[in-house]
């Protein structure tokens, strides 16, 4: 008797561990929903996920119920079937997910755009205040005055002395017709005049001669301008003759600063484009007065001038300089270049629409300046976009969009 009431009691407890491990796997079987475990949120979750699924391999895992990464060791993560928004590629991200893969935003804001352009330049010498000393008649050189390349000299100032037969004979010519007081002598008096002063013979030294009735033997040839001698030819004792350039004299205190730019960024170099010239350590302000019409077939460069004031002295012709432009683009709504992704066929940004949801949107861009791009087309001034790990952010919009596929 003893032995069948131990065997009933056995029974029943056969019975009723086999009823409770029922129950429990019915609570299982309520806990999931097409195979895929859910959790207690009250969301239907879709999937488990590495939770770095979105940067793609090798945190490619998934799985229906939770568990660890096998690639990684993490902890996987639900993916709610109501997670993406009904719009086309939006994404809703938690708030603990954004700040995992460094969401950050930023602003669409009016800003006044200037694009900086940095090359390098070459001082030269101002074309528009170079003069060339030749004579125009033959002589032979009798004395220097101005002896050396670099001399400074003003003018007026004496360069050198020439003696010309042809000279010579003319003056002659002049005292004797200037002691005919005959309507012929004035006549060929100053015919005389002419010929000497168009051979460069100063009115101070041809009424000299009349007064002394003496000839000059050497004619004194002087600078036409101020500057600095960049050429001499001269030499004591040589023959000249009128396609002979003597001297080449330069005015240095204004000079040009030519700037190589790339083709480019020529559409943004406009005459007037405020530059800076940076030589020696020492930063001059000028503007562009000029861009040259030909660009460099080898270097694919057009030289642009600047003209500078250089009564200092700092600046020598055919040294270099660093060169500064700041090309203004105007005002334009502007977002952070980061924000911006480039496909190649299109151009888009996530715009942040709160509670975590981003957005991508199609955008036209301008021009690229200062770290930012501006927006022709597709975001407004006041709107936020994302500027960090705005690539994750595409990632996880396009998991979302094949999950639910």
């Amino acid at each position: 008797m003893k032995a069948m009431k131990a065997e009933s009691r056995k029974r029943k407890a056969e019975i009723l561990l086999l009823l409770i491990l029922a129950l429990i796997a019915g609570c299982a079987k309520k806990n999931e929903i097409n195979g895929v475990t859910q959790d207690d949120s009250g969301r239907r979750v879709v999937a488990w996920i590495d939770p770095m699924y979105s940067q793609g391999p090798p945190h490619l895992y998934k799985a229906n119920h939770p568990g660890t990464a096998p690639d990684c060791g993490m902890k996987l993560e639900p993916m709610y079937a109501d997670a993406a928004p009904a719009s086309n590629g939006a994404v809703s991200i938690s708030a603990q997910h954004q700040q995992r893969i460094g969401v950050k935003v930023a602003t669409a804001e009016l800003r006044d755009l200037s694009r900086t352009i940095r090359t390098t330049g070459r001082v030269a010498v101002d074309e528009r205040r170079v003069a060339q000393v030749r004579t125009k008649f033959e002589g032979f050189v009798d004395a220097l005055y101005v002896n050396f390349t670099g001399q400074p000299v003003r003018r007026g100032e004496p360069l050198l002395a020439i003696y010309s037969p042809d000279l010579l004979a003319t003056q002659n010519e002049l005292i004797l017709a200037e002691r005919n007081h005959s309507d012929l002598g004035r006549t060929l008096a100053d015919a005389a005049r002419t010929r000497l002063r168009l051979w460069d013979m100063s009115a101070a030294d041809i009424e000299r001669v009349v007064r002394t009735g003496k000839p000059m033997r050497d004619v004194v040839l002087r600078s036409p301008v101020s500057g600095v001698v960049t050429t001499k030819n001269a030499v004591t004792g040589a023959r000249v003759m009128p396609i002979d350039m003597l001297y080449e004299i330069a005015d240095l205190s204004h000079v040009w600063v030519l700037a190589d730019v790339y083709e480019s960024e020529l559409p943004s170099v406009r005459a007037g484009t405020p530059a800076q010239v940076v030589v020696s350590g020492q930063t001059l302000n000028g503007n562009v007065t000029f861009i040259g019409p030909v660009v460099a077939a080898q270097t694919r460069t057009a030289s642009v001038r600047i003209e500078l004031d250089n009564r200092a002295g700092l600046l020598k012709p055919d040294m270099f300089a660093d060169v500064i432009l700041q090309a203004p683009l105007g005002s334009s709504v502007a977002v952070p270049d980061s924000a911006v992704m480039n496909t190649g066929t299109r151009s888009v940004v996530f715009i942040a629409r709160g509670n975590g949801v981003f957005e991508p949107r199609d955008v036209t861009t301008g021009a690229k300046a200062d770290g930012f791009y501006a927006i022709r087309s597709g975001v407004n001034a006041g709107e936020q976009v994302v500027v960090d790990a705005n690539f994750l952010v595409d990632s996880e919009s396009r998991l979302r969009d094949a999950l639910r596929r």
